[in-house]
């Protein structure tokens, strides 16, 4: 009996750490691990990702270039940089819209996705750049737009970065980013309406909006002070 009962306990444990790597790998995205361990995962299956999240032209356009422009209206052509790109996703929505002639710069810290990104888009317009957000390699009141979609959770320090993108914004320049909702399975790492108005806020931005756009996901609007 004894023995059954030490088999049950390994195969017990066996589930146990299976779980845990999951959830720390899978579920979470690295994001416990450290920033390297993140990269490395987006290097990974940057090839997989566009299957994964399963990008919509057509909503992409309704819910992200249409609103942005219309923010901006009457500038056609901003200088705008998307912070954590991935693969190209702002950019190549702003590359669709008719009405956009203007500039997007790319940041990431994943090579191979920007790779794909650069392969996407492939355009005189778009440009891309290895860099962490917490440490933007841009000159200070660069961009008339700054967005950053679906990320914050994963960065090293969401503030910095937050902090980042109001220094290298122009003064009332348009911050575009994002607010996760659903934060079950990642304890810590996303903040309340409430909470991220406080943190926008102090670090230079001001009249906060949010807008539902997904399940997992609000879009938060703000403006530089």
């Amino acid at each position: 009996m004894s023995e059954w009962i030490g088999v049950f306990l390994i195969v017990l444990a066996g589930f146990a750490v299976a779980a845990l790597l999951y959830w720390l790998l899978v579920e979470s995205e690295g994001v416990y691990l450290g920033q390297r361990v993140v990269t490395w995962l987006y290097d990974r299956y940057a090839g997989r990702y566009e299957d994964i999240k399963r990008f919509v032209p057509q909503l992409e356009h309704q819910h992200l270039a249409q609103p942005l422009m219309q923010e901006i209206a009457p500038n056609r052509a901003p200088n705008i940089l998307d912070v954590a790109t991935g693969t190209g996703r702002m950019p190549l929505a702003l590359l669709r819209h008719a009405g956009f002639s203007g500039h997007v710069t790319g940041t990431d810290l994943s090579m191979r996705m920007l790779a794909i990104a650069c392969a996407k888009t492939d355009s005189p317009r778009v440009d891309f750049v290895c860099a962490p957000a917490e440490r933007l390699p841009f000159p200070d009141n660069t961009y008339a737009v700054v967005t950053c979609l679906e990320a914050l959770e994963f960065m090293a320090d969401s503030r910095a970065a937050l902090s980042e993108m109001a220094r290298v914004l122009k003064p009332d320049g348009v911050l575009l980013t994002t607010n996760r909702l659903t934060t079950r399975w990642m304890p810590g790492r996303g903040w309340s309406p409430g909470q991220m108005q406080e943190i926008l806020e102090s670090v230079g931005f001001t009249k906060v909006e949010f807008e539902r756009w997904q399940v997992d996901y609000d879009k938060v609007w703000a403006r530089k002070a």
